[in-house]
């Protein structure tokens, strides 16, 4: 079996740190109190959600689990950026830039 194929403790370290980076960079563009703003809240909160079900799994040992987990909470972070609710900054490795 290759090691590509293989979900790693080290692998998930470092995809639940470029999540962590992601959250950190990814600045909101709507105003407080808008509509979308309030869009954009439902959807961090699910980015939230997801990398801490990241971090459970793996703290369990269930790397498969933590794996989609952490890659579904980038994803909702990434859509963000790529609905212009988020501003990515222009960081192309981190996110799907519009």
């Amino acid at each position: 079996m290759s090691v590509d194929n293989i979900v790693s403790k080290e692998k998930l370290t470092h995809y639940i740190g470029l999540t962590r980076k992601a959250r950190q960079k990814a600045t909101p563009i709507p105003k407080e109190g808008s509509h979308e703003s309030e869009q954009l809240q439902i959807m961090l909160r699910m980015a939230d959600d997801y990398a801490s079900d990241a971090q459970h799994f793996m703290d369990k040992g269930d790397y498969v689990r933590a794996f989609g987990a952490i890659n579904y909470a980038h994803a909702w972070i990434d859509a963000g950026v790529k609905l212009r609710l988020l501003d990515g900054h222009g960081d192309d490795v981190l996110f799907t830039l519009p």
